[in-house]
């Protein structure tokens, strides 16, 4: 199989022993009833609550190369923004490596198509299509210029090549800080002033924004609706059905 990368992963279908890497897919794995065959993950695949029985192999940028190793496994799943090239390199050279790539919506259909087929759970996968699609289908519409940061010190919000931007932009937000370089460009206060925000959500995760911190942003932007919103909600995959209700109850609310 042709992975996101243009590799070939050379593997015996269907996989049995899987590592994943990446939190947002080992959720997906779950919900393609993998259990089973789920052996190792990452100290941050915390979803579903059953991955605190599979043994964890390091972090998303930190593995350890001897748990992977003693769990022999057959196909080890990453992703392109949560691991390294250098950790995809390493493992290919002892295991099959299939890297995911999602940026958007479609994507993130096509990574559970993907791994349907990897795992031969392709029911499974296109039943999990068919109703993260309805969800998305009753998403309301907005309107407005919306920012969503996600770091303090320096302040850094997303770009027009995430996924969290695609969704943004699926809702009708209008994103300014699309056109600044890089996944997730630093801002100043200046610059966060001169985008005239009608909106500024302040996410959960990777940086935990709380009150205290509207408060502070709010003295330089008084004319910006800035709210709290839970990062989890913007994992892509299995998380999508779930997030699709809680953007739909979060945005009925941000109109009101």
């Amino acid at each position: 199989m042709i992975d996101e990368l243009g590799r070939t992963v050379h593997m015996q279908t269907p996989a049995r022993r899987i590592i994943s890497l990446c939190p947002a897919i080992t959720e997906t794995l779950f919900a393609l009833s993998l259990e089973d065959n789920i052996v190792g993950r990452t100290r941050y695949c915390i979803f579903p609550a059953q991955t605190a029985t599979v043994r964890t192999v390091g972090g998303t940028k930190d593995i350890d190369l001897d748990a992977i190793h003693a769990l022999q496994p057959d196909l080890i799943i990453c992703e392109k923004e949560e691991n390294t090239k250098d950790i995809v390199e390493t493992l290919a050279a002892y295991y099959p490596v299939y890297v995911a790539q999602v940026q958007t919506i479609p994507e993130a259909l096509t990574m559970i198509e993907k791994m349907g087929a990897l795992t031969h759970r392709t029911e499974q996968a296109t039943a999990l299509q068919e109703n993260i699609t309805r969800a998305f289908a009753q998403l309301p519409q907005q309107h407005g210029r919306a920012a969503y940061m996600m770091w303090r010190k320096p302040y850094m919000v997303v770009g027009d090549t995430t996924y969290i931007h695609n969704v943004l932009t699926r809702i009708g937000f209008h994103n300014p800080f699309a056109s600044f370089d890089g996944r997730y460009p630093a801002v100043t206060i200046e610059q966060l002033q001169h985008a005239q925000l009608d909106y500024l959500f302040l996410s959960s995760e990777p940086f935990p924004f709380r009150d205290k911190h509207i408060q502070e942003l709010q003295a330089h932007l008084p004319h910006t609706d800035i709210r709290l919103i839970d990062g989890e909600m913007f994992w892509y995959g299995a998380k999508m059905v779930e997030a699709a209700a809680y953007l739909r109850q979060f945005f009925a609310k941000a109109s009101e």
